[in-house]
This record gives structure tokens, sequence and C-alpha cells, in this order.
């Protein structure tokens, strides 16, 4: 398989290590979605000192928390792609996230067309993670 090279993004004022970071967020995206079916366990919350700090643990607002930043992670990678183009997104998600070359996507559009709503995607996530 080919290797994955970078975007040019510079002119769209994304450095070749912001693009990197976006790129590798969006290779967690899998990971996210596992953490996030993973997260059933819901406790009371233990009251007391915890440490030094005076801070008490609630394992139930942690959860949700955690719950919450990962649905978000997750939403801002989907929806970017949606932005990009609602009838590709799909195949953007699957070649950003899994690696998948372009020729073996079967994607319903030219390699050109697809490169330029993959750069797109990369400009809108950058945005929304901003």
């Amino acid at each position: 398989m080919k290797k994955d090279r970078d975007l040019k993004l510079q002119n769209y004022n994304i450095s070749p290590n912001r693009y990197r970071e976006l790129k590798f967020f969006c290779k967690q995206y899998r990971e996210k979605q596992l953490q996030l079916r993973s997260i059933t366990e819901l406790s009371s919350p233990v009251f007391g000192s915890m440490g030094g700090g005076g801070k008490t643990s609630d394992r139930t607002a942690d959860t949700a928390i955690k719950k919450a930043q990962l649905e978000r992670d997750i939403s801002i990678i989907e929806q970017s792609a949606i932005e990009a183009d609602s009838e590709i997104y799909q195949y953007i998600i699957t070649n950003v996230v899994d690696g998948i070359p372009y020729q073996h996507l079967g994607a319903p559009c030219s390699s050109s067309t697809f490169k330029r709503r993959k750069k797109f995607f990369f400009i809108l996530l950058d945005n929304k993670k901003s």
C-alpha cells in the first residue's frame, strides 16, 4: 500500500505540524467510538477527602465528562466530513480515519474532487478544534 502523504495546507494557515495533529486526532476516531460504547458504569458519588486538597471524587460526574468529551470529538470529525461533502462524507472518514487509499474506497467522485473535499474537511476540522 502507498504511504499516506501529508496534505499541503499552508495556504489555509494550517502548518504541517497542525495538519499532523489533526490527522492523528482523526486516527483516534475508532478508539473513541469503542471507549464511548464501553462507558456504561455509573456509580454514586464518593464523598470525602481524596489526597490532600479537600477534593471529592464523583465517578458519575467524571464518567459524564469523559462521555461528553468523546461524543464531542466524534461529532466534530463527523460534522466536518458532512460539511465538506454530505454525499461522500463516509468515504472521507474512512480515508482519514482508517487510512484506506482513495483507489480502494470506491468513492463516487474523481480523485481530484475527493482530494479537494478532503482538504476542505481538514480546514473545517481545524476551525472546529481551534
